[in-house]
């Protein structure tokens, strides 16, 4: 007779419970919901990695003598040389209490040195997963910067340069990719802007990895599809939040204000615009955009055509041809500052850089001129750079204290994300966001209810979908 009622083992399939006692009773719950699979001809369970420590905790509560898995994590020599601040040191301690869990604090507010601190504060090896290639550097550097550790020690695990060390610092894209090899080589888990782990491909990072202690980051953890309580669920709930306003209060973040810069469709845009409106009232029959998109789903025709005409009627608004005058207005005005534009459009982009004189960062050009670009503008005292999406997350420019969106998606979360870039606090720095907005249409209801909702709007990231 085997001297285990139940074994664990992890390969390639995932992780793998070799029982010699019947199990089913124990995890029907499991196989009901097909977490777990079973295999009849090897007499073996299925599942992922996430699922060990309940499971092996399940097992040994019922009774059963359980073979784990045979874990070896890196140590690490590792002590941390910043100072945290009061909230940080509050998030920290939260978070070692639970062992997991979601810290959300806006944008600038130091959710990196929470990240090394808490790596400094468990001592063992640790995963962290960023978003953009950008943010996965300043986290290297950070760690060389706050801890004591060795460059050598600190691997970059994306494209062509795949270190696995103590501490690895991956992006999205690579890790999804690559779990399999880094799955099991990490008993910490950071999930960096981790609003984005919920979606199909990436949520097999914690799926498949063995971490038993998680941490996510993010400004805005609450997503409009409901999919953030994917998010709590793999790395632990939300265990920590403070908003801006707070932070602000503190003179932690730079206080700010928002300021609604409206114009006017032109007489030819405004007879276009209308001609939309009573298309889109024919085929949407006065469904919200949230239903319309069930119903594309299924194949309605008139809400797929509703749907067409929608995002026709955004562009058109979007690209009104007042805002390139009011964008003009605000640049001259605000003279002297060190200004960010964001617009979704490249054309739109390319259009204002040429107008204003200003730098361009946008997705067609090439990361290491990108970075370049950033530079310069970094090194100027005041100045214009103009970005589309790709400037919404990831971006550190401190000094920087105007913004102005000509175009966005009307989300809450991108909004959030724009004003965080202002926020880093300076010297008698008072940051001012610029909202240009068309008169009568989505664009106008969308900046009244975030400024209704602005002390909630924080922790919401839902989208507002009337017209």
């Amino acid at each position: 007779m085997p001297s285990y009622d139940v074994e664990f083992e992890l390969n390639s399939e995932g992780l793998i419970i070799k029982p010699h006692v019947y199990l089913m009773e124990l995890i029907k719950d499991y196989y009901e919901q097909k977490i777990i699979k079973y295999d009849k001809t090897r007499k073996i369970f299925i599942t992922f990695p996430y699922y060990y420590v309940f499971l092996k905790s399940r097992f040994e509560e019922n009774g059963l003598i359980v073979k784990p898995l045979d874990l070896q994590f890196d140590v690490l020599d590792i002590e941390f040389k910043g100072e945290l601040r009061e909230y940080q040191k509050e998030a920290l301690s939260k978070w070692l209490e639970k062992g997991s869990g979601v810290i959300a604090l806006p944008t600038g507010a130091g959710k990196t040195l929470i990240g090394i601190s808490a790596a400094c504060a468990v001592k063992q090896s640790t995963l962290i997963v960023t978003y953009t290639k950008e943010q996965m550097l300043q986290w290297r550097d950070a760690f060389i910067r706050f801890t004591n550790i060795e460059k050598r020690k600190i691997g970059l695990y994306y494209s062509e340069k795949k270190e696995i060390k103590p501490i690895t610092v991956s992006t999205y894209q690579t890790a999804y990719r690559h779990i399999q090899e880094l799955s099991y080589k990490f008993d910490v888990l950071v999930i960096d802007e981790a609003h984005h782990l919920p979606a199909e491909k990436f949520k097999r990072i914690a799926l498949n990895s063995i971490a038993t202690k998680r941490l996510g980051l993010s400004a805005t953890p609450y997503r409009d599809d409901g999919k953030h309580e994917e998010l709590f669920k793999f790395m632990g709930g939300l265990i920590y939040f403070k908003s801006p306003q707070e932070l602000i209060e503190k003179g932690y973040l730079a206080p700010y204000e928002v300021v609604q810069e409206k114009v006017q469709l032109s007489i030819d845009e405004r007879m276009m615009y209308n001609e939309l409106l009573n298309k889109f009232k024919k085929y949407s029959r006065s469904r919200k955009v949230s239903e319309l998109l069930m119903l594309a789903k299924k194949g309605d025709s008139d809400a797929i055509e509703a749907l067409k005409i929608y995002n026709d009627m955004r562009k058109l608004v979007n690209l009104a041809k007042q805002k390139i005058d009011a964008v003009k207005r605000i640049v001259e005005k605000e003279k002297g500052n060190k200004i960010l534009i964001f617009t979704q459009y490249v054309d739109q982009a390319e259009e204002i850089a040429r107008t204003i004189n200003g730098l361009l960062i946008t997705g067609k050009i090439s990361k290491s001129e990108r970075e370049r670009i950033l530079n310069i503008f970094k090194s100027m005292k005041s100045g214009v750079l103009v970005l589309t999406t790709v400037g919404d997350e990831g971006l550190d420019i401190p000094d920087a204290n105007v913004g102005i969106i000509v175009t966005g998606t009307g989300s809450r979360r991108q909004f959030i994300q724009r004003l965080g870039r202002l926020l880093r606090p300076g010297v008698d720095k008072k940051a001012r966001l610029y909202e240009i907005m068309v008169r009568g249409t989505a664009e106008e209801y969308q900046a009244l209810k975030r400024k209704e909702t602005q002390m909630d709007m924080f922790l919401s990231s839902a989208e507002d979908d009337d017209i």
